[in-house]
């Protein structure tokens, strides 16, 4: 996709890994100029140089007050537009609310909802002027139905989503598309299913990054309002909804912790508690 004879520019956050790589990549076979964020730096350097010369990085943490501005100064310096915003980034620190509190809660919205607005406030007046542009917010499944020990997790998808439905009805009038991805089971390093992957049974309902890149292309370049990965996902929200009662009694009768995996900001965190 080309603006005249320039590439259009997308910034891709979480981008140095899972979801976020795979974005970057599915992106660039357009010939796009991609600006990729995350917070590691040799990674993003890494895959910028397997991009080309049109990949650029910023190597930054989201919830730092700073950050929106720094990407806002990254792609005027370098493009001067912003054709698509992909707001990927996100992590899941598992806890009942009892056990984790406010705090979890407060950490986890931070960066999984904060951040996002944040962003896509500093980045809102460029994607205006390059209109037709897009957004797409990467959710998840937990973003329509929530599970026990995740709540922290669905509270901040639950707000992307619903920021999403109404971010579009207002900027539609402005030419900038707001589309909405909800991963289901996806193996990444954030997510890393293994649980799930271990059994037979339940090893057919994880996906690839590749699927929910094809995904969040279809939501920004298709301008698709909303794609769930894998599609079937989309039937556990029609449940929680026309039967809620029923979908309470299965997350409580065990089906909620047959799902529950770790993530790879609890081994994060239990790596460093465990460092000298």
């Amino acid at each position: 996709m080309a603006v005249g004879s320039a590439p259009a520019v997308y910034v891709i956050t979480g981008a140095s890994s899972g979801i976020g790589e795979a974005t970057a990549r599915r992106l660039a076979i357009d010939g796009a100029a991609v600006v990729l964020v995350a917070r590691r730096q040799e990674r993003l350097a890494r895959l910028a140089g397997e991009l080309g010369p049109r990949a650029s990085y910023v190597a930054l943490d989201l919830t730092d007050e700073d950050a929106p501005q720094l990407v806002r100064a990254h792609v005027l310096e370098h493009h001067d537009r912003l054709d698509l915003l992909v707001n990927n980034a996100g992590a899941s620190w598992r806890a009942t609310f009892a056990d984790g509190g406010w705090g979890n809660v407060e950490r986890t919205m931070s960066l999984n909802f904060d951040a996002q607005v944040r962003l896509t406030e500093a980045l809102l007046p460029l994607l205006r002027r390059s209109a037709p542009s897009a957004i797409v917010n990467v959710s998840s499944t937990a973003g329509r139905v929530a599970r026990p020990g995740a709540g922290a997790y669905s509270a901040s998808k639950f707000a992307l989503a619903g920021w999403s439905d109404a971010l579009w009805a207002e900027e539609r009038a402005h030419g900038v598309h707001v589309g909405l991805v909800l991963p289901g089971f996806i193996e990444t390093e954030g997510f890393p299913a293994s649980e799930l992957l271990a059994k037979p049974l339940t090893r057919w309902i994880v996906s690839t990054p590749q699927a929910a890149a094809e995904a969040i292309y279809d939501a920004g370049i298709g301008r698709r309002a909303e794609r769930w990965v894998p599609r079937g996902y989309g039937l556990i929200a029609a449940l929680r909804t026309v039967a809620p009662g029923l979908y309470r009694r299965l997350i409580a009768g065990g089906a909620g912790d047959t799902f529950m995996t770790a993530t790879g900001a609890d081994a994060a965190d239990a790596q460093a508690q465990t460092a000298p």
